[in-house]
């Protein structure tokens, strides 16, 4: 009997790419997103779609219902769905960085939480949430962005250590520069939010250096990722993290060895 995977975020990049990974290693994949009509493709390979908007309980709650009325059961879930919310801490809204915890956290702890019940019924399950190595270190402007991702790396620590005893792993992704529309769409924000005012020059700077960054050719290909999270979706014995993209695994490792002022002056030097 095929395992049955969700996916959030599958309209585009990562998740998209996974699904298209784990359908063809026989898996039953259903691709959940805002957007169905930027999922036919993935519907033309076999993938059932399905709306979910995370800033919403009741599209949550429905896509989740959907699942187990036709399958029973949701074995493995990939909560992949995200944004990053770019722009100075003075800037940006409250109103704006609750939606960026909305998805990026509260709408991700609002799925895991209805999938959990038949995962510890069948005491089996497997939880992957894709963070970023931006939940292990930090760029400014990206304040509340690298909140979520920092809150999602304890939050998924602490889910781990509670779910175990039923049969039930998490694990998180930590992505480095991937090639996706993330980039752009990030520096779009930050020019939106801080670009005039008293932060207007840096954020300059700083969103023409992830547009570059992002339509360089250094970035890691999509489907690298795909089969990564794809592979911590599956393995037997998964570890509780799997790093990888363009400077994910050093950058991690010079915060943590070197320290924060070290890492400041990395940072801070590619501003200048």
């Amino acid at each position: 009997m095929s395992k049955i995977a969700l996916i959030t975020g599958a309209s585009s990049g990562m998740g998209k790419s996974t699904a298209k990974t784990l359908q063809s290693q026989g898996y039953k994949v259903y691709g959940a997103a805002r957007r169905l009509e930027a999922m036919q493709d993935l519907k033309d390979l076999g993938v059932s779609i399905v709306s979910l908007d995370l800033t919403k309980d009741d599209s949550i709650v429905k896509c989740v219902n959907h699942i187990l009325e036709k399958e029973g059961r949701i074995d493995i879930l990939i909560n992949n769905a995200g944004y990053g919310s770019y722009g100075a801490i003075e800037d940006v809204s409250i109103e704006e960085a609750k939606r960026q915890f909305e998805v990026n956290l509260f709408g991700l702890a609002r799925i895991t939480q209805l999938v959990l019940p038949k995962m510890r019924a069948h005491k089996f399950g497997r939880i992957v949430n894709i963070s970023s190595m931006g939940g292990k270190v930090y760029t400014p402007l990206g304040a509340w962005y690298h909140a979520t991702k920092h809150a999602l790396e304890g939050w998924s620590d602490a889910l781990r250590l509670e779910v175990k005893p039923f049969g039930i792993d998490v694990v998180i992704v930590e992505p480095g520069g991937i090639k996706t529309a993330w980039g752009s769409i990030a520096a779009e924000n930050l020019i939106k939010t801080s670009g005039t005012g008293i932060y207007s020059k840096f954020a300059n700077k700083v969103a023409n250096g992830m547009t570059k960054m992002y339509s360089s050719n250094s970035l890691t290909d999509v489907d690298v990722l795909g089969k990564v999270i794809a592979k911590a979706a599956t393995d037997k014995k998964p570890k509780t993290r799997y790093v990888k993209g363009y400077m994910a695994k050093p950058a991690i490792a010079i915060r943590k060895w070197f320290g924060d002022k070290v890492f400041d002056k990395m940072i801070m030097s590619q501003f200048k």
